[in-house]
This record gives structure tokens, C-alpha cells and sequence, in this order.
């Protein structure tokens, strides 16, 4: 499986290829949330196709192990990031409450 590598400094794109971002599909109500629900249904279907891959080579059904590997590493990848994201907000949120007007 090859993945396509995009240009750095193109933009943030929220919703994988092949879906419409969140932006241009609603209006400015609601589209932060709608970005983060299709971030974590993204990261749940990703740890849902490795522990797919990682059961296929466990029954012998698969053996392709190499897959199995980038599957699980990218889930891993994902819930890594997604846990550096929610950090940094949570430091943006207190920092914002911190500051004195």
C-alpha cells in the first residue's frame, strides 16, 4: 500500500482524501466540532483495520505481515498525535484563561 505524500504548506486538510472538509461542506456553526468527529471516527476505524489485520495474521488467514506493521504503526501514529493535539489545547485553553485584560 503506497501512501501519497502531499506538499508541506498547501493548507490543513481535516477530512481524508476522497471526503469533503468539513469547511467547505457547512456553514461556520458546528464546523470545528464536525472536523473533530471525523478526526476521531478516522482514528477509530485506522485502530479498527489493524486490529483487523493483526487477527488475519493471528488465524493464519493473512500473511502479509509487512501491511500488518505499517497498519498498526500509523494507528499508532494517529492516536500519538491525536494526544499531542488535545495537550496543546488544553495548554491554549489555560494559557488564554491565564491572561490578564
Amino acid at each position: 500500500m503506497v501512501l501519497p505524500i502531499s506538499a508541506i504548506g498547501g493548507g490543513i486538510t481535516s477530512a481524508p482524501i476522497g471526503q469533503s472538509s468539513p469547511s467547505s461542506s457547512g456553514g461556520a456553526g458546528g464546523s470545528f466540532g464536525k472536523m473533530l468527529s471525523n478526526s476521531i471516527n478516522a482514528i477509530d476505524n485506522a485502530q479498527a483495520q489493524a486490529n483487523a489485520q493483526t487477527q488475519a495474521v493471528a488465524t493464519g488467514q493473512s500473511t502479509d505481515l509487512s501491511s500488518v506493521v505499517m497498519s498498526v504503526e500509523e494507528s499508532s501514529l494517529e492516536v500519538s498525535l491525536a494526544a499531542q493535539v488535545q495537550t496543546k489545547a488544553v495548554e491554549a485553553y489555560q494559557s488564554i484563561f491565564q491572561t490578564t485584560v
